[in-house]
């Protein structure tokens, strides 16, 4: 479908600089940006692209004034960030919606899957397990005995959900994307080798929670591995048993949390940040990339390093260690000096 600039101004309550019948059918980046696409400045670093690009709409903001000829379309709004999502949910919402029951599916007989709901080829439902209204399950997905699915939720192709787990509505659960593997404990023996300490607990995921590509979310030794409702987790996490994290808390990719660690809400964890076993992070708090956390966090509190320090003490603590092979030499040169006098 095409839009026009003054449809698109009358969706975001904008207003048009240009020529009002400019159309478009795609977004795209700024830097290219191609005839028939939408694009936006939001960052003022990308400026200089606006004046080459050959997108046929730029969503500016209203203070925003040129000072070079543009060739494209603008459209004037309050918040352009705010509108670039309005625009994109809306067109991921006139995308076309998977429908129906493959024919080449297994449903267990006493599994339940509610109405309106996408079930896709070679997915698999077990016994007891229960779907939500309007679920969407892709195909070679795997729902274990007893698994229940809220409504709305979508599980993309190749995830696993192992016996007992639980996952609320309106979740998004990516391709790989494992949920209930046994969590990571054995018990060493005298002769060198271990003994695997059985996991008889669950995942509970609550609502509105969205799991990256290749995700992996170990079951409880006892009790429950608990992801709070508004979660958002990257790519490539690995979060061990018995692990909580709270609500809206947000990580980048390969973090990693040990067995019986906790998180508390609204937290941001970086890439790549490891956090150890029965650690407990406060609420707000934020970890720098490539952060080790072996010790409790407070609340709101930043940390970088490995082992991780508080924000301004790194900071200062970075500051020597890049000038080490300055201080190096002039401790050199000292003791060379000392020497000679002697």
């Amino acid at each position: 479908m095409e839009f026009t600039a003054e449809m698109i101004a009358g969706l975001l309550g904008g207003s048009v600089v240009g020529d009002k019948s400019a159309a478009v059918h795609t977004v795209s980046s700024i830097e290219g940006g191609k005839k028939g696409s939408l694009t936006y400045l939001t960052n003022p670093k990308y400026e200089q692209y606006i004046y080459t690009t050959e997108a046929s709409i730029v969503l500016v903001a209203n203070s925003f004034e040129p000072t070079a000829p543009i060739a494209a379309t603008l459209i004037k709004v309050e918040d352009v960030g705010v509108a670039v999502l309005k625009l994109l949910e809306m067109y991921n919402a006139m995308k076309p919606q998977k429908k129906g029951i493959s024919k080449m599916c297994s449903i267990s007989e006493k599994a339940t899957v509610a109405e309106d709901c996408y079930i896709g080829d070679f997915a698999v439902i077990e016994a007891g397990a229960s779907v939500g209204k309007g679920c969407k399950i892709y195909p070679q997905v795997y729902i274990g005995d007893g698994v229940k699915i809220g409504q709305g939720t979508t599980l993309y192709p190749g995830v696993k959900v192992y016996e007992g787990c639980r996952i609320g509505s309106n979740c998004i659960l990516h391709a790989g994307v494992v949920i209930g593997a046994d969590g990571f404990g054995f018990l060493p023996k005298p002769d060198g080798t271990f003994d695997k300490i059985p996991q008889l607990g669950n995942v509970i995921i609550e609502d509105n929670v969205e799991i990256g590509a290749n995700t992996c979310i170990d079951r409880a030794k006892t009790d429950s591995t608990i992801i709070r409702k508004g979660v958002k987790l990257d790519n490539l996490i690995q979060v061990g048993h018995n692990v909580e994290i709270g609500e809206n808390t947000v990580s980048s990719a390969q973090m990693g949390i040990a067995g019986t660690s906790k998180v508390g809400h609204n937290c941001f964890l970086a890439g790549q940040v490891g956090i150890a076993d029965h650690v407990t992070i406060g609420n707000y708090a934020k970890i720098g990339s490539k952060s080790g956390i072996d010790k409790d966090v407070p609340d709101g509190e930043i940390r970088f390093g490995s082992p991780a320090l508080p924000g301004i003490q790194y900071h200062r603590s970075f500051a020597v260690f890049k000038d080490l092979p300055n201080i190096s030499r002039r401790l050199s040169a000292v003791e060379k000096a000392l020497k000679e006098k002697e």
